[in-house]
């Protein structure tokens, strides 16, 4: 696959899978199908939005075969390979690879807080075995890791370890943050955000990419963000974000994963459950989300 993976619009897909944690291909391809014909720039597999902490490697594995059969090389496929150990980390890596896919995620999964040498040894030792270009995965809300700019510059340079998927910055300052780790890592490395309800300051502000858990069920306005501020049209990016306001404010009040299944039974995609011990959203609230999507 010749396109760059870490550029322009990665959308994330929610991983449908059954009571006992089985992949339900059928379910998941309608996603990734979605997705596809939308034109977004790639697909963002086994992320957060994508449940992978929740899976076996067996199911894990298990996705990322329907993913490549699905999109046939045609759509640049990024699998997140985060696990506790190192060891399993570089299997998850080396089963992506295998498989077909066009990059890894890799985020320092942890139970014992982790040092920045014992992150930096776990992210090579995975980009070495994964043999794949690798984004690293900033995301301390969930890991408890937050990366510094000098350990993101510090591994820019060494093999296969290309991108950074960053956290919306605390005080807003996407310009600065982008000129910091640009002027510190090595040329070419990309830099791109997590957090949808900051995506248009990010790209605006001229990040590489944006990675999006709503363009996993909601690929098109997404797309038409990105697009717009691609064109510098930022009175069309502003406008398009506003439609998006009711939606950003749910995900943060209840987390994006359990909106997204909310989203996910209102266009009638699917009707599951989040896997256990995460709770489907109250009435009240899916009544929220349906309102948010009836804005959009």
């Amino acid at each position: 696959m010749g396109l760059n993976p870490f550029h322009g619009l990665s959308a994330f897909p929610l991983t449908p899978t059954d009571a006992d944690g089985r992949v339900q291909e059928d379910l998941l391809a309608v996603l990734l199908e979605r997705i596809h014909a939308s034109g977004a720039d790639s697909i963002g597999l086994l992320g957060s939005t994508g449940g992978y902490a929740y899976l076996t490697r067996a199911e894990r594995r298990r996705a990322v075969h329907v993913a490549v059969e699905c999109l046939g090389g045609e759509r640049p496929l990024i699998v997140g390979v985060g696990a506790l150990r190192t060891d399993e980390a570089q299997a998850l890596a080396r089963d992506a690879k295998q498989a077909g896919a066009d990059g890894l995620l890799l985020a320092p999964m942890s139970y014992t807080p982790l040092t920045e040498e014992e992150v930096f040894q776990h992210m090579v030792a995975v980009a070495e075995a994964g043999g794949l270009p690798l984004c690293i995965y900033n995301n301390p809300g969930v890991t408890k890791f937050t990366f510094s700019e000098g350990l993101i510059a510090r591994l820019s340079k060494t093999p296969n370890i290309v991108a950074v998927k960053m956290p919306l910055p605390a005080d807003g300052d996407f310009e600065g943050e982008l000129a910091r780790l640009r002027a510190a890592a090595q040329p070419g490395f990309a830099i791109g955000y997590s957090g949808d309800w900051g995506a248009a300051d990010a790209m605006t502000s001229g990040s590489d990419a944006w990675y999006s858990v709503v363009a996993g069920l909601l690929p098109e306005p997404a797309l038409k963000l990105v697009r717009a501020a691609r064109a510098g049209d930022e009175a069309e990016v502003r406008r398009i974000d506003a439609r998006f306001q009711p939606l950003w404010a749910l995900f943060r009040e209840f987390g994006s994963f359990r909106v997204m299944y909310a989203i996910a039974e209102l266009l009638g995609l699917f009707s599951l459950a989040p896997p256990r011990p995460i709770l489907p959203l109250s009435g009240e609230a899916r009544e929220r989300v349906d309102a948010a999507l009836q804005y959009l």
